[in-house]
């Protein structure tokens, strides 16, 4: 019944998109090109849901992911390039030959063994990664492809050997930046500020942090306390400039108390 209800569903979702792809002059009037920065918005949107925790907001997020994977292939289908199904051929197939130890012989019981496996299998993939980190896009934000990149060298075997064995190399990083911050070599001191960032994103991999979620938490725990002082200056009929960074602190532990 559920499966019969979710053809329903999604039939009536290719119909309505087909259909407002021939007749709203806006939808019609979409390219690739033109709809690639808005499915960065929605995609950034989707995360956003994810964070929040709110299902609502997570299934509706889905759903305009899904309408823009869609169009683009109801475009390409229009110019003769490929269909939806071949789209759909194509996913299946990749997920056949990328886990052979559900549809093949190969042997992986954990996470860890999967994600070596797959390292291994891309490179034999046809049109696939022809080096190990040839995969990672170029314009990936630099926090996420630090991690991927690292992520990636790992399943081939570049690693630490024990995942405490990384802080002494964040501390020479640090060092190095210090003495480049003091010489006052700008060029250097951002390359070294860049080698520390890499360094310390990898030792939240080593410790199955994600950085990047690491950091939006933080963000959102920042600009929480800080709209705290801002409210309480308000109230108080005060400007935040006129507030001196004392009475500022003491309205951020309030906030931290709150929490």
């Amino acid at each position: 019944m559920e499966d019969k209800k979710l053809e329903q569903s999604f039939e009536q979702v290719l119909n309505n998109i087909y259909k407002i792809r021939r007749e709203c002059p806006w939808d019609a009037s979409q390219t690739p090109e033109s709809l690639r920065m808005l499915t960065i918005e929605e995609t950034y949107e989707l995360a956003q849901s994810i964070l929040s925790g709110n299902k609502a907001d997570f299934k509706k997020e889905l759903g305009d992911v899904l309408l823009h994977i869609i169009l683009y292939a109801r475009i390409a289908e229009e110019r003769g390039w490929f269909s939806f199904a071949d789209v759909c051929d194509a996913l299946n197939e990749k997920l056949v030959f990328r886990h052979p130890h559900i549809f093949g012989d190969y042997k992986a019981e954990t996470p860890e063994e999967v994600s070596k496996m797959w390292e291994q299998v891309k490179l034999k993939e046809k049109g696939g990664n022809k080096t190990v980190l040839s995969g990672i896009p170029d314009a990936l934000p630099a926090l996420i492809k630090a991690y991927r990149i690292q992520d990636k060298a790992r399943n081939a075997g570049f690693d630490w050997d024990e995942k405490n064995d990384v802080w002494p190399k964040v501390e020479e990083e640090i060092n190095e930046l210090k003495s480049e911050l003091n010489k006052g070599d700008k060029a250097n001191s951002e390359k070294e500020f860049g080698d520390v960032l890499f360094a310390i994103i990898n030792a939240g991999r080593l410790y199955d942090i994600n950085p990047e979620n690491a950091l939006e938490l933080t963000n959102r725990k920042f600009i929480s306390r800080f709209n705290y002082i801002e409210q309480k200056a308000k109230e108080q009929g005060r400007n935040l400039k006129d507030m001196t960074l004392a009475e500022m602190e003491e309205l951020w532990q309030q906030a931290k108390t709150k929490e």
